[in-house]
């Protein structure tokens, strides 16, 4: 896979994610008239969790993204300059 696609799947880990979280925040606190205090500020608690680990997760398929792009280009010089070492 080039960079690219590597991009472009990140992103949609990185939406997935997102709109997973959001959609589960949105479940807990559409019964906000009976929620208590204590449930609310868990309900916030957790939205912010997931929220992290959707910023953390994105990071991580960034990194990695990252270094296969540049294990790419090292294969690519690498190949290069066989073919120069073969004329």
């Amino acid at each position: 896979m080039n960079r690219r696609n590597h991009v472009l799947l990140a992103a949609l880990v990185a939406g997935a994610v997102a709109s997973v979280s959001a959609a589960s925040s949105f479940a807990q606190t559409t019964n906000d008239a009976q929620m208590t205090h204590a449930e609310k500020k868990a309900a916030r608690k957790q939205a912010e969790a997931d929220k992290d680990a959707a910023v953390a997760q994105a990071k991580a398929d960034k990194k990695a993204t990252k270094s296969q792009s540049e294990a790419n280009e090292a294969a690519a010089d690498a190949k290069l300059k066989d073919a120069k070492k073969a004329d």
